[in-house]
C-alpha cells in the first residue's frame, strides 16, 4: 500500500524558514508529479507547488513564488518544500499528494490523489 507522510512543520517567528518533507513508501516517487498543498481554518485547500517525476519541471503559485521552493531527492524517495520569509498568512496544514503514474504536474487541487496526512505549520511571534 503506498504512503505519503509529511514532516517538517511547527512553529516559527515571521520572516523565519521552515523545510518540510514529504517521504514516500510504497511507491517511487520518480514516477510521480509530487504537489504541495496547504489548507488554514475555515478556507479550501489550496495548491502550492508541483515537481515533475524527474524533477525538470517546477511550477508554483503567486501566492508562494519566490519565497518558497520544491525539489526532489530520489535516494531518499522524499519531496521537500523549502518555506522561506514566512508570513502569518502562511499558517495552515501542509499536504503533499500525488498524481497518476507518470503524469505531468498539475495546478488544481482535484488533480490529485493519494494525499498524506498533513502537518502543521505556525507563523507567530
Amino acid at each position: 500500500q503506498s504512503q505519503l507522510v509529511e514532516s517538517g512543520g511547527g512553529l516559527v517567528q515571521p520572516g523565519g524558514s521552515l523545510r518540510l518533507s514529504c517521504a514516500a513508501s510504497g511507491l517511487a516517487l520518480e514516477n510521480y508529479a509530487i504537489g504541495w498543498f496547504r489548507q488554514a481554518p475555515g478556507k479550501e485547500r489550496e495548491w502550492l507547488s508541483c515537481i515533475s517525476g524527474r524533477g525538470m519541471t517546477t511550477i508554483y503559485a503567486d501566492s508562494v513564488k519566490g519565497r518558497f521552493t520544491i525539489s526532489r531527492d530520489r535516494s531518499k524517495n522524499t519531496v521537500y518544500l523549502q518555506m522561506n520569509s514566512l508570513k502569518p498568512e502562511d499558517t495552515a496544514v501542509y499536504y503533499c499528494a500525488r498524481r497518476g503514474f507518470r503524469f505531468g504536474c498539475g495546478d488544481s487541487v482535484g488533480a490529485y490523489g493519494t494525499w498524506g496526512q498533513g502537518t502543521q505549520v505556525t507563523v507567530s511571534s
